[in-house]
Order: structure tokens, then sequence, then C-alpha cells
């Protein structure tokens, strides 16, 4: 299924991310704001800037990875990007020990994000997996259903 996820997903999925991220981080701040939550909607929209943060360095060290000639690309990556996700968490945690509205709201708000990532890039591989089968369904491309 990872084959048939191309560039331009890729690029779909980020932004469909990006402005989730924001409604969401608007509408966050909207709603905890209005129950009178001031830290924990200052946490959220951290979380949230730092997961879009964290995102946009994915995307920029994919891009360095694969220009390297190393034949193991995925370990640096994975190392690099499961270390800003357990700094930030931590941070995160300690804030919550000082902080707790702040705190949780900043964990929060990562787990949001990761959440929103996570569900733009299934869709767009559950469309690309069902327009793949389509394809091989019938030769012409039509979907084989009559």
């Amino acid at each position: 299924m990872f084959d048939r996820f191309q560039l331009p997903d890729v690029a779909a999925v980020a932004r469909r991310t990006m402005l989730g991220a924001l409604v969401a981080g608007v509408v966050g701040l909207v709603v905890l704001l209005f129950v009178n939550q001031t830290w924990a909607a200052l946490g959220l929209c951290i979380g949230l800037a730092l997961g879009m943060g964290n995102f946009r360095l994915v995307v920029r060290s994919v891009l360095k990875v694969g220009r390297r000639a190393e034949a193991n690309k995925r370990r640096p990556l994975a190392m690099n990007t499961l270390g800003r996700l357990m700094a930030m968490t931590a941070v995160a945690l300690v804030l919550a020990w000082f902080v707790t509205p702040l705190g949780l709201g900043m964990v929060g708000g990562l787990a949001l994000f990761q959440f929103l990532l996570l569900a733009n890039v299934t869709r767009a591989m559950l469309k690309a997996g069902a327009a793949a089968s389509a394809d091989v369904g019938d030769p012409a491309g039509g979907g084989g259903l009559a």
C-alpha cells in the first residue's frame, strides 16, 4: 500500500493536517477560554504548534536522508523524530508538574496533532488503495463493476 503513496499525496496530507491543526487550535482556544481554562488553552496552542514544527522538521529530515547514499536510511530518521517527540513530551510533563493545565494542554495539543496527521495519512492511503484496486479490477481502469 505504501508503494502507491506518491509525492502529491504527501503534499495533500501536509496541507490537510496543517489546516486541521489550525482549525482545531482555534476551536480549542475558543472553547477553553469560554470555560475559563486560560492555561490549558495556551498549552493546547503550544502543543499544536510544536506538532506542526516537528512535522516540518520530519519533512526536512526525509529530504535530507533521501539524498544520502547509505543503505539504512530509516534508522536516523526514526531516531531523530522519536528524540524530538520525547523531548517535547518531557517538557510538557515537567510543565504539567508545575502548571498542570498548561502541561496537560500541551500534551493534548501534541496528541491532537499526531491524531490529525495519522487520520490524514490513513485517508490518503485508503484513497490510493481504492483507486489502485479499481484499476486492477478492470484492464481499462473502469473499476470492474457493471
